[in-house]
């Protein structure tokens, strides 16, 4: 069956583009579209795949700031015609990709319905959008969102990553869903028994991450954390941290092993729709401090593989982490839990959901 991707952007690594990468994996020859494509900066291997971008590729700064151009990633989505020798398209889609038309039959992997337009107040807020363009970006909202809940009827299939996911395709798409968790490299990672004195973050420093509750948590607990990752928070987080908070910046991939081998637990603070990190240090036998939302109630198992905190608070989180100090783990029952999320396991559950 001739099949094609499609990806919202290529600008940034995150769960989505380890999807993408399982995804080239089954159908190694299927083109992947995309609207943008930072090729400097992307992965090496990706030089072999057919990727195939838009003209949005030649706007000013895009690679690095691409959340002003929002609107126009709907606009670019709604143009793109797939050619009809295509039978099978699968968009892994956070945003907008869902929107393109396509001859074949659409599988929609979906990662979440866009933010943008559903949780529009929660988006402002966490990207600090002038109250001028919020007005402007509110009325345009009430056309995209009716766009895409139509992009969405034309859809054959949808595939949820969670079941808050599940959730949202129903309440705001009104399809249902079948959920496939994402692939979790477990093979990369060994368990480990080694408990260092500091509890670990691995993420991008964006504002919806709210790596802000861990390090104001941890400043007034007093205890080390170790947060490793780039973003554009990282000067504001690097102000408000006490002499205990440690950011490492970027990490290669023996140091992101290293240090999930020697952490004590994983500190998981954002509302995520799934949450590949945690899973992560999860394969390495280590207990995840999470927020009780989104991916995190299909993945962490309270006092079993984790902890699970009610707000987003740090005083919910500190609380947390008192009761983590308080129980015991079994690095092995825990990596048993990973297990369940692995490569294999998302490969055959794509191939025999397509079929």
């Amino acid at each position: 069956m001739s099949t094609a991707l499609l990806h919202d952007w290529l600008n940034q690594l995150g769960g989505a583009e380890d999807v993408l990468t399982s995804l080239n994996a089954l159908y190694p020859d299927a083109p992947v579209y995309t609207s943008i494509y930072d090729r400097q900066h992307m992965p090496s291997q990706w030089q072999t795949w057919e990727i195939r971008s838009s003209w949005m590729d030649h706007l000013p700064a895009v690679y690095r700031h691409h959340q002003p151009y929002m609107p126009l990633f709907a606009l670019t989505w709604a143009t793109t015609r797939i050619p009809a020798e295509y039978d099978l398209v699968i968009s892994n889609k956070s945003a907008f990709c869902i929107g393109a038309h396509c001859a074949g039959r659409h599988v929609c992997y979906c990662l979440t319905p866009t933010r943008f337009i559903f949780d529009f107040p929660a988006y402002a807020i966490r990207e600090a959008i002038p109250s001028g363009a919020t007005v402007i970006l509110r009325a345009l909202n009430v056309v995209l969102r009716r766009w895409e809940i139509n992009a969405a009827r034309r859809v054959t299939k949808f595939i949820a990553i969670s079941s808050a996911v599940q959730k949202r395709i129903l309440d705001w798409y009104g399809r249902q869903s079948q959920i496939i968790y994402p692939p979790v490299r477990v093979e990369d990672f060994s368990v480990s028994h080694q408990r260092e004195d500091f509890f670990l973050i691995v993420s991008r420093l964006l504002p919806y991450k709210r790596i802000d509750l861990a390090v104001d948590a941890f400043t007034q607990l007093g205890l080390n954390l170790v947060i490793a990752g780039t973003g554009r928070d990282h000067g504001r987080l690097a102000k408000r941290a006490g002499s205990n908070i440690k950011l490492m910046g970027r990490v290669d991939d023996a140091t992101l092993r290293d240090l999930l081998g020697r952490c004590q637990a994983f500190v998981f603070p954002g509302l995520e729709d799934f949450g590949i990190a945690p899973m992560n240090a999860m394969a390495c036998g280590k207990p995840v401090i999470a927020y009780a939302g989104g991916g995190a109630l299909d993945t962490v198992r309270d006092g079993i593989t984790g902890v699970l905190f009610d707000s987003q608070t740090p005083q919910s989180l500190m609380s947390a982490v008192r009761r983590y100090q308080g129980l015991s783990f079994s690095p092995d029952q825990i990596r048993a839990q990973a297990e369940k999320f692995s490569v294999a396991r998302f490969e055959k559950e794509i191939l025999d959901a397509i079929a």
